[in-house]
């Protein structure tokens, strides 16, 4: 990366964190998967330098463009709430399993397989608590078609349907938690995109379930993981995924409130003695969403009884 570059990515970058509340704690020559240099940011909130979020970008990516800079900037507002979770890379899926993300190695590269696809690398742990170090290795691919949809393939750009796309496959069934093994494929397609509506579409939810999905996040990501610290009810990332409105979303918490299952404080919510009197509810789902990512087998073929 040239000087001229960097100054140039850097001085924008800083611009557009200062606008979102951020600060520019550092930046450094990176690279991507084929070798080709990257910028890596480090981001911050002001007074907090111990909590920080890694944004990377292709070396001579340029983002303070009409098209590409409201939803850069959006990103970043994002990150600075999110940045306030006690635990910014976890979340949870509609069935009930607590993750935390990482690893993800932007930006995208082209398939080396020959397939017209680009591909992100990451990982995902199963984040309850344990010492198991269950997890899954993550290789989303993204069609040529799907990527025409988004304004840039950057992370900023596409790290929300990515990491949605992922729980909805967990959702599916269709990633196993292990210790050990191989990438796990994460198919990104249209099928999460509505030309109609231009927006994405994940998961058609109930009031009732994305009720039980708020109950859920704050359960484990402020009572078990957080210290009971407040985590973002308003999070665009969890609106797109539960296909809903982040208004509707603080709308359920502040009905939960009332009831004493947790404790609102403008767009965050820390849980209460009365919601972690669940906890043997929400072990016993946590238990079965992960038993369903387990292959399952028929026992009568595993005894030789088949119709073949």
């Amino acid at each position: 990366m040239t000087a001229e570059l960097k100054s140039s990515l850097v001085t924008s970058l800083q611009a557009a964190a200062s606008q979102a509340g951020l600060v520019l704690v550092s930046a450094s020559e990176g690279s991507d998967f084929h070798g080709l240099p990257t910028a890596v940011f480090e981001l911050g909130l002001p007074n907090a330098a111990d909590r920080t979020l890694r944004l990377e970008l292709t070396e001579r990516f340029e983002f303070d463009k009409p098209e590409l800079l409201p939803a850069m900037t959006a990103h970043l507002a994002g990150e600075a709430k999110r940045l306030r979770n006690p635990r910014p890379e976890c979340y949870v899926t509609l069935g009930g399993l607590p993750i935390a993300f990482g690893k993800f190695q932007w930006p995208f590269h082209s398939s080396t397989s020959g397939a017209d696809t680009h591909i992100v690398h990451g990982e995902m742990q199963l984040a309850d608590g344990g010492t198991h170090n269950l997890h899954a290795k993550l290789a989303a691919s993204v069609t040529l078609t799907f990527a025409e949809i988004v304004p840039a393939m950057e992370q900023p750009y596409a790290e929300s349907f990515v990491y949605n796309a992922v729980r909805k496959t967990v959702d599916y069934g269709q990633l196993e938690f292990v210790k050990s093994g191989n990438r796990q494929p994460v198919p990104v397609t249209t099928r999460y995109y509505s030309r109609w509506q231009k927006k994405f579409l994940f998961t058609e939810t109930t009031d009732a379930e994305r009720l039980d999905y708020l109950l859920r996040k704050v359960y484990w990501l402020s009572g078990v993981l957080g210290e009971s610290k407040p985590v973002w009810i308003a999070d665009p990332r969890d609106a797109q995924y539960l296909n809903t409105t982040e208004a509707d979303l603080l709308r359920m918490a502040s009905d939960e409130a009332g009831e004493g299952l947790m404790v609102l404080e403008g767009e965050f919510a820390a849980v209460t003695p009365a919601l972690m009197e669940r906890a043997p509810e929400y072990q016993a789902k946590l238990e079965a969403a992960l038993n369903f990512t387990k292959p399952q087998f028929n026992e009568s073929m595993r005894s030789g009884h088949a119709n073949m």
